[in-house]
């Protein structure tokens, strides 16, 4: 069996508009996050009154901030969340961060094709599982910046880091990871495990928490997949992001849960006979496998 075919962006489906606009103005929002201070933005006022111009041209050439400081004050105007001030976020998560470059354009039109083929609100479609064939090809990365994608969309978003060998999606967005989803499925904690994401309302994490001896046990009880179904009724989208194929048979227990599974080739390093491998293997077990993405990243 082939792999499928790179997901591509072919036509973009109709979202609905974000309802949570700021009504603040550019300025403020630049002053609220620290970016600049009152006097910079009346000297831009003031500018502004004598020659005209739009604010964020005049104090990107008065060099009072960078460009990308203000796009991402425009988003926000716009409802489009991003991490304005960048103490909030690590470099990772580029789609929050600098949401204008490549990747972030490349992300969303991932996004794009996976909510074509797969979140397309049909009953059952809720849960994806993102794997791949090796450490290192970048699964959590491209987990991490999708889900920051889905949550921008105003789709309440949830991250799970199903990775209960090597994880690493609570370094990613700087929590604590004492508990998580291994205390869930051992009934040590609870659903107050799941954290919102500090500047991106939208979207939330559950970290793996404490590493136990039997991941592949817990993951394969009834209440992997009931706390799944149960967290289908509040989330849109739900990411989990698994251990790699090579690592460990997890991944094939976690997208058998989640009934569909994107994979994550890095490029000049992953073999296409082993993405047939772990596709054909996820196939056969009743995984959709909706495709590949490259990651040069």
């Amino acid at each position: 069996m082939t792999v499928p075919t790179e997901l591509r962006a072919v036509t973009l489906p109709v979202f609905e508009p974000v309802a949570e606009q700021s009504s603040d103005s550019i300025g403020a929002l630049l002053i609220a996050d620290g970016h600049m201070t009152v006097d910079q933005v009346e000297q831009v006022l003031q500018e502004q009154q004598r020659n005209g111009g739009r604010f964020g041209e005049i104090a990107c050439r008065l060099g009072f901030v960078a460009q990308s400081t203000v796009d991402s004050a425009l988003a926000l105007q716009f409802g489009y969340p991003t991490a304005l001030s960048k103490s909030r976020l690590p470099a990772r998560l580029v789609t929050a961060l600098n949401p204008a470059l490549p990747f972030a354009e490349s992300i969303r039109a991932l996004r794009s094709q996976l909510m074509m083929r797969w979140f397309d609100g049909t009953p059952g479609r809720t849960a994806l599982a993102i794997t791949s064939v090796d450490r290192g090809d970048g699964k959590s990365f491209i987990s991490a910046n999708l889900a920051v994608a889905f949550s921008q969309l105003a789709e309440s978003t949830l991250l799970i880091d199903a990775d209960m060998r090597n994880p690493v999606l609570h370094e990613t967005f700087g929590l604590e990871n004492r508990m998580g989803l291994s205390a869930l499925l051992s009934g040590r904690a609870g659903l107050d495990e799941i954290k919102t994401v500090a500047g991106l309302p939208k979207l939330s994490l559950l970290p793996s928490g404490a590493l136990p001896p039997n991941p592949q046990e817990l993951l394969g009880r009834g209440v992997f997949r009931n706390l799944l179904n149960h967290l289908s009724s509040h989330f849109n989208v739900i990411l989990l992001d698994t251990p790699s194929a090579q690592a460990a048979s997890d991944a094939q227990v976690v997208a058998q849960r989640a009934g569909a599974a994107l994979l994550v080739a890095r490029k000049d390093v992953t073999r296409g006979r082993e993405m047939a491998q772990l596709s054909a293997t996820l196939s056969n077990s009743g995984v959709q496998v909706l495709g590949a993405t490259l990651n040069a990243y």
